[in-house]
């Protein structure tokens, strides 16, 4: 197991392909789980943040909204004081490989 996932996060995969099992939930709902659960999740600078911020053409308050976060933690991923992780790394990456639309 990865040491960086969680004993409760493999307890939840357990849980929903379970269900899967059961019939609560459908194949297809438990296909698009599994997916979002293979989503790379690249370590992204400081200036990638900025730039793909840029890139996008939207201020900090504008992307840390689409991000559901504040525009302070915004301010800090750009300037190294924090770092994105969880699903803010996992959203920041979609919208690098797909672009802003993904999460719009």
């Amino acid at each position: 197991m990865n040491p960086r996932k969680s004993r409760i996060l493999s307890e939840v995969h357990e849980t929903v392909h379970g269900l899967a099992a059961a019939g609560v939930i459908s194949k297809r709902q438990l296909s698009t789980f599994d997916a979002l659960c293979r989503l790379d999740a690249d370590v992204l600078s400081p200036t990638r943040i900025r730039s793909l911020r840029r890139g996008v053409r939207v201020s900090q308050s504008v992307f840390a909204a689409l991000l559901n976060t504040s525009t302070s933690t915004v301010q800090k991923w750009e300037i190294g004081e924090k770092h994105p992780s969880g699903p803010s790394l996992k959203l920041l990456n979609l919208i690098r490989r797909k672009g802003i639309e993904a999460v719009l």
